[in-house]
């Protein structure tokens, strides 16, 4: 009997073979098993986004305070009563404000987002 070259050369050159073999076909098996949980990619995902969102929020804020800050300081010195008097209402009550600039802050990633994934560029 004749032996297939590039075959195994012995007994343990063959368990060499299967041993790699198995590794290589565990290896796969375990790839293929995190692109089949799509739940688990969901979940990262929506984590992922959700400290975008949480960051975008702080940034949107600290934006809204210096700019209220430098129209309520130009108002003060130029403006007249009617937009002075609608600065300061927004000073005296921020949080509208401030949720209203988060809103727009969601809704323009949301809308880059969606423009990425359908190639809306």
């Amino acid at each position: 009997m004749t032996k297939p070259t590039g075959g195994a050369k012995g007994p343990d050159e063959l368990r060499r073979q299967i041993e790699q073999t198995r590794s290589a076909l565990g290896n796969t098996v375990e790839e293929l098993a995190g692109k089949a949980d799509v739940k688990g990619r969901a979940l990262a995902r929506a984590a992922d986004l959700r400290d975008k969102a949480g960051a975008m929020t702080v940034q949107l804020r600290s934006s809204a305070a210096q700019a209220g800050h430098a129209v309520q300081d130009r108002a003060a010195h130029a403006g007249p009563g009617p937009v002075r008097t609608v600065v300061q209402a927004g000073m005296r009550h921020p949080r509208p404000v401030l949720m209203a600039g988060a809103a727009a802050g969601v809704v323009a990633v949301g809308v880059l987002r969606w423009r990425h994934v359908h190639g809306h560029h």
